[in-house]
């Protein structure tokens, strides 16, 4: 059985495997590399995901979703129809896809997976990542960071012997940046940081937010359509500002059309607050690697938002020089992951490449100080794993009673850099149960080790009477167990998946229904008739007749697309 690479991302993913020497990209039904994270229910709860669901988030939107990814690992859920899903759930819906057009690609099964993550992922974003791919029906015991992946995939392309690296990595919905280390056959990430709520998304959102205060729009005013409709607009005009020195933003409000010319200084001057959060992450990984800018060899651009002018043009006057986009920014962590399932393989081809990791976040705990008066405040953190420690770590703390016959000490687990605790992110927490003595008397050793796929263990153990706990996160809603997996994974198995073999008509309707949206006069009549022809072609199953009719549908399709443009 095979072993794949999965770039599980906020608006596309990917799926790529090790062959002989190095990684390919494995192409989805329609012999494209990426795959839309975007997954929708029909009217009879068929579900569809990846290209037809992205079509369906304009004729659809109230039964499709995406950019569910920033929600991984929380309690938030998504009713679509009758239907309700987890980020986890509609995360293992595109892995399952991803899958399949592996099996179909290389022709055996596939049962286990490497995934990647954004650096700056949680504990319980990573668990939540790892029951993804579990659901999906894939072992995953090997979860890795985004810039680490991308960075890895360039070292086997790099042919100097020692370099120092910048991986920024914009996707569609985090921000990490990265410094790593090469030497020898040794690469060593040095140091990590970033934002899990800052994206390509929230660039479209900016050109949105523009055309609604520009028209005087209320968007609570907006259908889902609507919304819809204004989003694509905005995604499209960003993209095209590529290409063209000014784009319009345009789209139909009750029955109404409104339009904005967007100029690439106007819309960079709109993004200088999200700019400035690009800045912050790169000076604090600079700092804890002890690195200056100036040091810096080589900057590598990962992620698809960083295909934007804006971005390279902001990278490229922060670091003084031109950043490296010798691999396409979409795929490179996908072909990263790959490497990684070939070394977890042992492949002869990369055994002399040694990796070491870091923790992105400090890991502590809640405790009480001892205040001048003499009595004691809770409410401070301590850290017990400091930030950009090299993984795998394992450190232990002890920690006593502060008063009399206490009988309980409870441990928080906490992630963050805040002095104060409750500033930083509850993971979890446990009440350990202690003999009854004088303050500082009892105590406990609390040890945290951090694993190479970004997981955290917590073990406390009693010094008196050597009983010894290790830590459930029963707060943490990333963390299911075995019993509920087998339970969503039964359940997960039970939905109608649209046929893998019928994607590409299916795609040609949905695209057909988005553009009737998107039109009027026409265009709209002459594609409802179609619609209904090649829906009647279906319900015959003449698969000659779908054939021939299916070409001649696509090019009407593809001219009515292009007029619209």
């Amino acid at each position: 059985m095979a072993i794949i690479g999965i770039d599980l991302g906020t608006t596309n993913s990917l799926v790529a495997y090790f062959k002989e020497d190095h990684p390919i990209i494995i192409p989805n039904i329609y012999g494209e590399s990426l795959t839309p994270s975007v997954v929708s229910v029909s009217e009879d709860g068929e579900v569809y995901v990846g290209r037809i669901a992205q079509e369906r988030l304009i004729s659809h939107p109230e039964l499709t979703v995406s950019v569910f990814k920033r929600s991984m690992g929380s309690k938030k859920s998504y009713r679509l129809g009758s239907k309700t899903f987890t980020s986890e759930d509609l995360s293992a819906l595109v892995i399952r896809k991803l899958k399949e057009d592996a099996e179909e690609f290389l022709g055996e099964e596939v049962d286990e997976a490497v995934i990647s993550v954004p650096a700056y992922f949680n504990d319980t974003q990573r668990r939540a990542t790892k029951t993804a791919g579990e659901l999906a029906g894939l072992k995953t015991e090997r979860i890795v960071n985004e810039p680490t992946a991308a960075a890895v995939a360039y070292g086997l392309h790099d042919e100097h012997d020692y370099t120092k690296y910048l991986v920024f990595d914009l996707g569609g919905g985090t921000f990490d940046v990265s410094i790593l280390e090469k030497y020898n056959n040794v690469m060593e990430v040095r140091a990590v940081a970033g934002d899990n709520f800052l994206g390509g998304e929230d660039f479209t959102y900016v050109m949105m937010s523009w055309f609604i205060e520009h028209h005087n729009l209320d968007v609570e005013d907006l259908s889902y359509k609507e919304k819809s409709l204004l989003r694509k607009s905005a995604e499209d005009a960003k993209k095209a500002l590529s290409n063209s020195r000014n784009v319009t933003v345009s789209c139909t409000i009750n029955k109404q059309n409104y339009e904005l010319l967007v100029t690439p200084d106007g819309y960079e001057k709109r993004c200088e607050s999200l700019l400035g959060r690009l800045r912050n992450p790169i000076k604090r990984a600079l700092s804890d690697a002890s690195i200056k800018l100036q040091d810096i060899e080589s900057v590598l651009l990962v992620g698809g938002a960083t295909k934007m002018p804006l971005i390279r043009t902001f990278v490229s006057k922060l670091m003084g020089r031109f950043p490296s986009v010798a691999i396409d920014p979409d795929e490179v962590v996908a072909m990263g992951t790959a490497v990684h399932s070939a070394m977890k393989r042992r492949n002869k081809a990369i055994t002399e490449i040694v990796l070491t990791d870091v923790c992105p976040y400090t890991l502590g705990t809640n405790i009480s100080l001892r205040k001048p008066n003499g009595f004691h405040e809770s409410g401070h953190f301590y850290p017990i794993i400091e930030r950009n420690s090299v993984i795998p770590v394992s450190r232990s703390e002890r920690l006593v009673t502060v008063y009399d016959n206490q009988d309980i000490i409870n441990v928080e687990i906490l992630q963050g850099e805040s002095r104060k605790a409750d500033d930083n992110v509850l993971l979890g927490e446990l009440n350990v149960p202690i003999p009854e003595g004088k303050a500082g008397q009892e105590a406990i050793d609390v040890r945290y080790t951090y694993d190479i796929n970004g997981i955290l263990e917590v073990d406390i153990t009693v010094i008196s009477t050597g009983v010894s706990k290790t830590l459930i996160l029963e707060k943490n809603p990333g963390i299911l167990t075995e019993e509920e997996i087998a339970e969503k994974l039964a359940a997960l198995k039970s939905l109608k998946v649209h046929p893998r073999d019928k994607d590409e008509n299916r795609l040609l309707l949905a695209k057909a229904e988005r553009l009737y949206e998107e039109n009027i006069g026409e265009a709209r009549m002459i594609l409802s008739q179609e619609i209904v022809i090649f829906e009647s072609l279906l319900d015959r199953q003449d698969e000659r007749e779908i054939r021939d009719y299916a070409v001649r549908f696509s090019e009407l399709l593809r001219e009515i697309e292009d007029y619209m443009e």
